[in-house]
């Protein structure tokens, strides 16, 4: 700042410093305004805003880990889509099987006649099993349960645990039961054993309709209306066969419920999700993007701080003219 006589010195022209500094400040603040406006940004760098640039980088990351949870529950979504799609085609089948079973009960059908019947059933048996083998998401067999460590056998459900949260404890998990005749009808696998039901209160087992497995642990079953020893299914028998049926229904509905409580749990991840990405993303965005129509202001005003700085940058350096006047 110069002070008073600082015009009647030469080697030193205070006033011109002073000018030079005050342009240099107006440049500099003109170069951050015009990068704040060609980038959007409010923090370029972290010396613009240390505790909003460490702020808004966290949130930035927060925001990044709830869009790929949201990723993530869309696909989740789309796992249980396809296992509850297989579960109507495979309620469809049961039901079906009902009917046939009911028809062979009565007595006015014959041997020959229930046979052509246990067929139907049979086949309708082994497309449960074909449907199980081919609900597939992404070459992950869904409805065939999981094959247990070190063991060839499957076991009876699929644990699934998705990762719908940003945060490591952030999950749901669920079981998705398998779904083959020996499942359905209550039949340990790698045994051959008699259908029996699959509740408390399901019927006992039946001689004459039977699983079989051939003792091979990864084999789904498959129905055999005859006894070991050739004994063809009879009227009783599939009166019996008809509990059975209904406790695999009430079995599959048990299925189609636990499907349809997690894509309910998914869908209000999916809600929770969407409104934390668009609060987070706005909290950033508040930190770190720029006011255009602050910042145009403010090079209206650089710009005019410049021309005058530029001004008395010119007239300070003709100051030291006027000491030719003494020597005259």
């Amino acid at each position: 700042m110069s002070s008073f006589g600082d015009l009647n010195r030469v080697n030193t022209n205070i006033q011109s410093l002073d000018s030079q500094l005050s342009l240099n400040r107006i440049n500099r603040d003109m170069a951050d305004n015009q990068l704040r406006m060609s980038t959007g940004l409010r923090i370029n760098r972290a010396e613009d805003d240390a505790a909003g640039y460490s702020i808004a980088t966290k949130l930035d990351s927060r925001v990044e880990g709830l869009e790929q949870a949201l990723q993530n529950v869309g696909d989740a979504k789309s796992v249980l889509d396809i296992a509850e799609s297989s579960f109507d085609t495979i309620m469809d089948n049961l039901i079906e099987m009902k009917g046939l079973a009911t028809q062979a009960a009565n007595d006015t059908l014959g041997e020959q006649e229930r046979e052509y019947i246990g067929e139907q059933i049979q086949a309708l048996g082994n497309d449960i099993n074909e449907i199980a083998n081919q609900t597939v998401f992404q070459d992950f067999q869904l409805l065939n349960g999981a094959l247990s460590d070190g063991d060839p056998t499957l076991e009876d459900s699929l644990g699934l645990t998705f990762q719908v949260g940003e945060r490591a404890q952030d999950i749901l998990s669920t079981d998705i039961e398998a779904v083959n005749v020996a499942n359905l009808f209550d039949v340990e696998v790698g045994t051959t054993g008699e259908v029996t039901g699959v509740t408390a209160g399901g019927t006992g087992a039946i001689t004459n309709i039977q699983v079989a497995h051939d003792n091979d642990p990864g084999e789904q079953g498959e129905l055999v209306f005859e006894s070991g020893n050739g004994t063809a299914a009879g009227a009783q028998d599939f009166r019996e066969f008809i509990g059975a049926i209904d406790n695999a229904i009430d079995s599959m509905a048990d299925r189609v419920n636990e499907v349809g409580v997690a894509q309910s749990s998914l869908s209000v991840r999916e809600v929770t999700l969407s409104e934390s990405v668009s609060a987070n993303e706005s909290a950033s965005s508040r930190i770190m993007d720029t006011d255009f129509a602050k910042e145009q202001s403010e090079s209206v005003r650089l710009q005019i701080l410049q021309q005058t700085a530029t001004s008395a940058l010119a007239q300070a350096n003709q100051g030291p003219q006027s000491v030719l006047g003494f020597l005259g």
